[in-house]
C-alpha cells in the first residue's frame, strides 16, 4: 500500500471506518472513496459493481456491516445474516473482480464456537456450535472468512481477513436497544444518574439526540419515566441483563484501525502460508496440504466480567450513586470470548490505548455531545 494509493473504506462513518480514516490520514493517506449510505446500498449487487467500474480502488477496508448486542442479533435475526451476507459477498467478489491489491476483511471473534477453549485461537473455528443469540450473524462472517480464503486460493489474490474482540471508542453506538454491552452500560448510567439528581433537562437534550421507541425530549416527562423504566432505568436503580459474570474483551477502535492499517501495510497472505503452513513454493490454484483459518485475532489478551466493567463505569467514569441490577432472567450470552493474540504479537503488532482511560475519553464525547445540543 503506497501513500497515493486509492483506497476505499466501506462504513468510513461507522466505528471502525471512521477511525481507519483517522488512522490512514494521520500516516499520510490522502486519496480515498467513500459510498455514502444515503446513496448507495451495500446489499445492491449492481450497485456495488457500478460503484467498483467507477472508482477502481487499489486497496479496501471492509468495514461495512449490520452490527448490534445481543438483543438486536437475537430479534432481527434475518436481518443480520442477509444484510451481511449481500454485503460482504457483493465487495469481496468485486475486489477479485476489479483486481484490488490488497483487501482486509472485518469480522467479529462471535465466530469462533460458544464452549471454545480459553483464549480462542484461530484453530479453533468451526469446531463445535455457535452460540445460539448471534449465531446468523456469526454465520455470515465465517462465510466472509471462507470467501476470502477460498479466493486466496483460487486466484491467488491478497485479501486478508481480521477478526476484532469487542469494540468501543468514538462514533459508538448508544442506542440501548441494538447497541452493544459498553456503550449500552455507559448510557444506562448516565441517564440514571440524570433521574437521580432530577435533571430532567440532561434526559431531554439525550433523547433529543438519541430518541427511545420514537420518544424524544419533548415528550411529556411521565412517558419519558415509562419509556426510560422499560429499559430498566429508574430514579435509584439500573437494570443489566444477565447475571454479569461472562467475561469479555474489549479493544478501542482506534487500536484496531491501527491493526487493519499496519496489516494493509505488512501482511500478505504468502506471509501467512509460510508463517502458519510452511509453505514457501506454491501454485494458484492451490491444491497442496490443508489451508484454513488463515484470519487474523485482533485483541489486547485480557477480559473484564460484566459486573467488573459495571462497577468500573460506574465508579470511574459515570460517577453513578445508583443501585445495579442484574436480571437473571435474561440471557447471558457466550461467558467467554478471550482472543488468542500471539499470531497478532508475533506479526509485530500490540495495542496501545489503556482501557480505563479509553472509556473515560468515550464518555467525555458523549456528555460533550448532550451539552452542544
Amino acid at each position: 500500500m503506497n501513500k497515493d494509493s486509492k483506497i476505499y473504506i466501506a462504513g468510513n462513518t461507522g466505528l471502525v471506518g471512521s477511525a481507519i480514516v483517522r488512522n490512514l490520514k494521520a500516516k499520510g493517506y490522502t486519496n480515498f472513496v467513500f459510498t455514502p449510505f444515503s446513496g448507495y446500498d451495500l446489499r445492491e449487487q449492481s450497485v456495488v459493481r457500478e460503484f467498483f467500474q467507477k472508482e477502481k480502488p487499489d486497496v479496501v477496508f471492509l468495514a461495512a456491516a449490520k452490527v448490534g448486542g445481543i438483543v438486536a442479533n437475537n430479534t432481527y435475526r434475518a436481518d443480520f445474516i442477509y444484510d451481511n451476507l449481500q454485503i460482504q459477498n457483493n465487495i469481496i467478489h468485486q475486489c477479485f473482480i476489479h483486481k484490488v491489491e490488497k483487501l482486509v476483511f472485518l469480522g467479529s471473534s462471535c465466530i469462533y464456537p460458544k464452549n471454545s477453549p480459553q483464549p480462542m485461537s484461530e484453530e479453533h473455528l468451526l469446531t463445535s456450535e455457535l452460540e445460539y443469540t448471534n449465531e446468523p450473524y456469526a454465520v455470515a462472517k465465517i462465510a466472509g472468512i471462507k470467501l476470502i480464503e477460498s479466493y486466496n486460493l483460487q486466484y491467488g489474490t491478497n485479501f486478508i481477513a481480521v477478526m476484532p474482540t469487542n469494540l468501543y471508542g468514538i462514533n459508538d453506538n448508544f442506542d440501548l436497544e441494538k447497541s452493544h454491552v459498553l456503550p449500552a452500560l455507559i448510557r444506562k448510567m448516565h441517564l440514571g444518574k440524570a433521574l437521580m439528581e432530577n435533571d430532567y433537562d440532561q434526559i431531554r437534550k439525550d433523547l433529543n439526540i438519541r430518541p427511545i421507541n420514537d420518544v424524544t425530549g419533548d415528550a411529556d416527562i411521565s412517558l419519558i419515566k415509562e419509556t426510560l423504566s422499560k429499559f430498566g432505568i429508574n430514579k435509584q436503580s439500573v437494570e443489566l441483563w444477565g447475571s454479569g459474570k461472562p467475561r469479555r474483551e474489549f479493544l478501542h477502535a482506534d487500536d484496531l484501525a491501527d491493526a487493519c492499517v499496519f496489516i494493509a501495510e505488512k501482511v500478505n497472505f504468502r506471509d501467512i502460508l509460510l508463517n502458519d503452513f510452511n509453505i514457501s513454493e506454491f501454485a494458484y490454484p492451490y491444491v497442496g496440504k490443508d489451508v484454513r483459518n488463515t484470519h487474523i485475532n485482533i485483541g489486547t489478551g485480557r477480559d473484564i466480567s460484566i459486573k467488573e466493567l459495571a462497577e468500573l463505569i460506574k465508579t470511574e467514569v459515570v460517577n453513578y450513586k445508583g443501585k445495579l441490577n442484574f436480571n437473571t432472567d435474561k440471557p447471558d450470552g457466550t461467558f467467554q470470548k478471550l482472543l488468542d493474540v500471539k499470531k497478532l504479537h508475533s506479526l509485530g503488532w500490540k495495542e496501545k490505548i489503556n482501557f480505563l482511560e479509553g472509556i473515560k475519553d468515550v464518555y467525555k464525547g458523549y456528555a460533550e455531545q448532550n451539552q452542544n445540543t
